[in-house]
């Protein structure tokens, strides 16, 4: 029963992996252009509307709270001039009752408390609300200090004492408190207004700046979707078509209607794509006159250098003969017809062979060797036994095309005897990674000096000699370019380096299995005539 949850939170964990590693849809990655313009007319509509919502709301508060001030102080002063400075010098605390009532019963509506002093020096209250209501402890002590405090009488100050107003906040609920004493003496006054009502008034109409807000960034979205729409549409036909004449559709084109800046790209394009078709197809013809040109001239120079070679084959024999029929004179110019011939013969059939891998003709006959005993083959064949030191154990067992690979060992192990020296160590062995799958890997490493630096680059290229002055040396320049086509076919791969230890390592690697990659190949071939048919009807 453990087992059993372990495994299932095992699998929700998996799970949990494989939706964390799943990629997100390409308009919402942040490189999406779409995406970047919706959040950019985003942000200038959500800046916009909060700027204009945030201005109208300040001038509309301004606005309702200075109306409903400026109404409630005017009353405020007119009721203390009025009523207030009725009163007599020493009003008694009914009489300061009754006249606050009065006050507070006029058009604004608000709460009054008036101060004043009795004939016999006490400080007297009265509230409109009576002594639970209105109190002196709800002014603030600094309007307190401020309203009490007398003034100096100048040209511009006509009045010892002035009216002070202030907004408090008492229990969540806005009020404007106010104070002055009546001119001419008499009682102070105090006054408070809740703005509740204004408070609210402010709330919707906040409530209503919001929601236009977010109305105008939805509208924003929308529009930007809309203008993203318009715009990246032609870009995306553009990158389609990007793709098919990356792919090789060289007639690919766009449709070009309109005449602002995504028609004259399209037009580019066009005109582009057409100038590459003319290239391409200028390149693939004179590519193909040169295939021809050397499969042509490789055939005709087989017929007389078979029968120059059966001459020099009996010239060689005489050679070797006894009787010593050549003309010592003659001997060394026979010796090197002997060896250019032979020369030549290789370089014919290197270039019939470069030209099948051209062609796309070369086909691999596959068969399951012994790598070691194939290794073993090709060094006896050559007579390479006492200077090839071979590392491989027999058993490690491979589908591939024994003949091409005897062409491959042939180049490689060739090369390190003349270019490096003996001995050469050729060592073999079995990988196995996720990419590549399970590979036989073969190196083949000489004792040498190694390969200078700029010359690794292009020890595979063809007709490639590092050094320029001696173009002609005892090889043509195709055995390595050769090799590697080989190593290709099979879905191999052939790396040159120089080793720490000194001396150059050339890496063979060559897929355990080709078979699928020939299957692959022949079924391409088989298609191909096919779609040629096609073409031509």
């Amino acid at each position: 029963m453990t087992d059993v949850q372990g495994g299932s939170r095992g699998e929700a964990a998996a799970r949990k992996g494989v939706l964390s590693r799943l990629p997100l849809p390409s308009w919402l990655r942040f490189t999406s252009l779409r995406l970047r313009l919706v959040v950019v007319f985003g942000l200038v509509a959500l800046t916009a509307a909060v700027s204009a919502s945030g201005i109208a709301y300040w001038l509309n508060r301004e606005a309702v709270l200075t109306r409903t001030q400026g109404a409630v102080l005017r009353d405020f002063q007119q009721e203390m001039q009025n009523r207030a400075g009725s009163l007599p010098e020493y009003p008694g605390q009914d009489e300061l009752q009754h006249t606050a009532g009065q006050m507070a019963n006029s058009s604004q509506r608000f709460s009054v408390l008036l101060v004043a002093t009795d004939g016999g020096g006490r400080t007297v209250y009265g509230g409109s609300g009576g002594l639970s209501g209105f109190s002196l402890d709800d002014v603030p002590e600094s309007l307190r200090t401020a309203v009490n405090e007398r003034q100096p009488l100048t040209v511009g100050n006509k009045s010892p004492y002035h009216l002070y107003w202030q907004r408090v906040v008492e229990h969540g609920t806005p009020y404007l408190v106010a104070g002055t004493k009546v001119i001419g003496g008499g009682p102070t006054g105090y006054m408070r207004k809740s703005l509740e009502p204004e408070a609210k008034d402010l709330n919707s109409l906040a409530w209503s700046l919001g929601i236009a807000t977010g109305l105008a960034l939805i509208g924003a979205a929308l529009l930007a979707q809309a203008a993203a729409t318009t715009v990246l549409k032609p870009v995306h036909r553009l990158g389609i078509a990007a793709r098919r004449l990356g792919e090789g559709k060289l007639d690919t084109r766009l449709r070009v209607s309109g005449t602002d800046e995504l028609a004259d790209l399209s037009r580019t394009f066009n005109l582009a794509a057409e100038a590459l078709e003319k290239r391409v197809a200028d390149m693939a013809a004179r590519d193909d006159a040169s295939r021809r040109f050397v499969a042509d001239m490789s055939h005709e120079l087989r017929t007389p250098l078979t029968a120059i070679t059966a001459v020099t084959e009996v010239l060689e024999e005489e050679l070797e003969a006894e009787t010593g029929s050549v003309d010592p004179m003659i001997e060394p110019a026979v010796r090197l017809v002997v060896s250019e011939t032979r020369r030549l013969g290789d370089l014919v059939e290197n270039l019939m062979e470069v030209t099948r891998f051209d062609a796309g003709t070369a086909r691999l006959v596959l068969d399951d060797v012994d790598v070691a005993d194939q290794i073993t083959a090709c060094i006896d064949a050559r007579a390479w036994l006492d200077a090839v030191d071979l590392d491989a154990e027999r058993g490690i067992h491979a589908r591939i095309d024994p003949r091409r690979l005897d062409v491959v060992l042939a180049n490689l192990i060739g090369n390190a005897l003349k270019h490096g020296g003996s001995p050469v160590r050729v060592s073999v062995r079995e990988e196995t990674s996720e990419e590549r799958g399970a590979e036989v890997v073969i190196a083949v490493r000489d004792h040498g000096p190694g390969i200078p630096e700029d010359v690794l680059p292009h020890v595979f290229d063809r007709f490639y000699k590092a050094s320029a002055s001696r173009p002609r040396s005892e090889g043509s320049g195709l055995g390595l370019s050769i090799a590697l086509e080989n190593a290709h076919i099979h879905g191999g791969e052939i790396t040159a380096a120089n080793s720490p230890e000194g001396g150059a390592v050339f890496t063979l690697r060559l897929p355990k299995d080709a078979s699928p990659l020939a299957e692959e190949r022949d079924e391409r071939h088989a298609e191909q005539p096919e779609k040629e048919k096609g073409n031509a009807s």
